[in-house]
């Protein structure tokens, strides 16, 4: 039998998770199977899962389809009711070894109960499994998981748990192992990262976690943070950036929206003026810093006047990076019982963020022409720089390698060199 065909929709920690299933299911000989490892971050998220477990159970015929993820934890039932899907595994469940030991026949498959979800809310801990990464350039080491907040837009809580954290020292010694495998940069990832220690014993912060990782690591070239809840920003995360060059200036926001009414509807934390703050402070203490940002387009009871205010948040803080989500109402949440925009504004606002992201990005490339930069490669015509930027080669190069290059120009979505 052919190995396990593997699917990952949604974010980097689901590919993380993708990563640590395969390995689990090879180490428990698992063969002939396709599991899709599901994201319900919208309704369409939901709508692209069913339609790639339909697509893999054609291409595949007659191969168990074992569906898990976001998706499968927050609505099993949707899932279990489609004739292609054989099992249904919850967000827990698929992170334990023994739930792919007990799959490893595929005539097994089927002979227990179809849906395998228990209470997310129950779990108290992460494990920290040990992967090798992906590719030969860049590793992604989860030390987080879950979120303890309860945005009225978000879904994602109840598909996570609550918060829980992988201890510093298992974080560690994941990262000294991949280290010594050849990885030039590794990315610390979870779903709510700032939150991490909150759970562990006398509470220690993430920038905590991110200064032991580079004391205690110094061959590791290069460490990366992925998205950031920037009112939790600790004193020890700030002084990391002022003063560790090996942490890399680039940070992702979770800002969703800069009019401070919305902000409210949605139950953040933090207002309008604090991501300024933040963003001014930050590039203060390391002038080189480049930030993205999530923001929502036409969340409900938005206003010109307030999505005005959004669009001018990509330059008063100064963004390079945007990820756009048009609003998509989740069953469940308080926002889907808000008055909604229509559909026709939404789209139009999300067009309206993506010119002004483009834009953005147009004015980093255009700044970094003639500078030099230190890029990592991730394929033979492929690098990007510490500020995450991408390069293009004229010529093939090793992956995984470190070169110092000079920006010659271009081409309105790379840099060139």
């Amino acid at each position: 039998m052919s190995a396990p065909v593997f699917s990952t929709l949604g974010c980097r920690l689901n590919a993380y998770e993708t990563e640590a299933m395969r390995e689990m299911a090879d180490s428990a000989g698992l063969s002939g199977a396709v599991v899709v490892n599901t994201c319900a971050v919208t309704a369409e998220a939901v709508r692209k899962a069913r339609q790639e477990i339909r697509r893999l159970s054609r291409e595949n015929p007659g191969v168990p389809v074992i569906v898990t993820g976001c998706a499968a934890q927050t609505e099993p039932e949707t899932f279990a009711s489609m004739p292609e899907v054989t099992k249904v595994i919850g967000n827990h469940e698929k992170m334990q070894p023994q739930t792919w030991a007990d799959l490893r026949a595929p005539d097994l498959i089927g002979q227990t109960e179809k849906v395998l979800v228990d209470d997310i809310m129950s779990v108290q801990e992460t494990a920290g499994h040990l992967i090798d990464g992906f590719g030969r350039h860049r590793a992604y080491v989860q030390v987080q998981n879950g979120c303890d907040h309860r945005c009225t837009f978000c879904i994602i809580p109840f598909g996570r748990g609550n918060s829980r954290s992988v201890p510093a020292g298992v974080v560690i010694e994941q990262i000294k192992r991949l280290v010594g495998r050849g990885f030039n940069e590794v990315v610390l990832t979870g779903v709510d990262l700032t939150s991490w220690g909150g759970d562990l014993p006398s509470t220690p912060r993430l920038g905590d976690l991110v200064m032991r990782i580079l004391r205690l690591v110094p061959d590791l070239p290069r460490l990366r943070i992925s998205s950031i809840d920037s009112i939790e920003a600790d004193e020890n995360l700030m002084l990391a950036i002022a003063t560790e060059p090996r942490l890399m200036p680039h940070l992702h926001l979770s800002l969703q929206a800069g009019d401070d009414m919305v902000l409210k509807r949605m139950k953040r934390r933090h207002l309008r003026d604090d991501a300024i703050a933040f963003c001014e402070e930050a590039r203060r203490l390391r002038p080189d810093m480049v930030f993205g940002a999530d923001i929502i387009a036409g969340f409900p009871t938005e206003t010109d006047e307030m999505f005005a205010n959004s669009i001018k948040l990509v330059t008063d803080c100064d963004l390079t990076f945007l990820h756009v989500f048009p609003y998509s109402a989740r069953q469940g949440t308080p926002a889907a019982r808000m008055p909604a925009v229509k559909g026709l504004i939404i789209r139009d606002r999300a067009a309206q963020l993506r010119a002004a992201g483009d834009a953005a990005l147009l004015r980093h490339l255009d700044a970094q022409m003639g500078k030099a930069h230190r890029v990592l490669t991730e394929g033979p015509r492929l690098g990007r720089t510490e500020q995450f930027t991408e390069v293009t080669f004229d010529h093939d190069q090793p992956e995984g390698t470190l070169m110092n290059l000079t920006i010659k120009g271009h081409d309105g979505q790379r840099l060139t060199v």
